[in-house]
């Protein structure tokens, strides 16, 4: 087995086989998330924080986000990962048309996500309701409600850069795959650009209700 790994164009001179190359890179990618799983946990602190001293503002701003364009993009981006999830399964089984199908839906859902997150940011931001001393909005009962959009604006905003970085990543795969790079004995790259994108789909599914619904 070793022998015949070292024949492959794709395992680096510092590793003996293709497995502990593979385990390898997903060590380190799971380093990597858990470094943005700290990022995203330090805004989450400082919702529960502001949550806590600000209870009625809190409940009053939510509500007015819209539910049903965050449930759209919720279930736009679970199906997204599901599709990811497909796109891996289709090449272990070297299936190279299915392969680059659930990519490129992957990406279309995660144009979609964008589409809708921009429609409810333009509303925003015609409403005045915005991060800071740009709120101009008169509607919310509470002290100090732009506090709340600023909390709202930094998280999905970061989150969207997520969804952002994700997408030039899975289009690299796509490309990738177009140009046969990944087979069943060799796609680690794809692997870890789904535990990429299942992460920025997780911490939406944290941030919807929290915003959304919990307020």
């Amino acid at each position: 087995m070793e022998h015949s790994d070292k024949h492959t164009p794709h395992l680096a001179h510092h590793f003996g086989e293709m497995e502990q190359q593979r385990e390898s890179a997903k060590l380190g990618m799971w380093i990597f998330l858990l470094t943005e799983i700290l990022l995203f946990g330090g805004l989450f602190t400082a919702y529960a924080i502001y949550r806590a001293w600000n209870p009625d503002m809190f409940y009053n701003a939510h509500k007015h986000l819209n539910i049903y364009l965050g449930s759209i993009n919720t279930i736009v981006l679970i199906s997204s990962s599901v599709t990811m999830a497909l796109s891996i399964r289709s090449m272990q089984l070297n299936n190279k048309k299915r392969t680059m199908a659930f990519l490129v839906a992957t990406l279309l859902m995660a144009g979609v996500f964008l589409v809708i997150k921009y429609f409810e940011y333009h509303h925003k931001f015609e409403l005045g309701q915005l991060p800071g001393k740009y709120y101009t909005y008169a509607g919310i009962e509470g002290t100090n409600p732009h506090i709340f959009f600023s909390i709202y604006f930094m998280m999905t905003g970061l989150h969207g850069i997520h969804v952002i970085a994700g997408m030039g990543l899975i289009t690299w795969m796509l490309r990738k795959t177009m140009k046969n790079t990944f087979s069943p004995e060799y796609y680690t790259p794809l692997e870890m650009t789904g535990l990429y994108w299942h992460l920025v789909d997780m911490i939406w599914i944290f941030l919807f209700p929290l915003l959304y619904l919990v307020g």
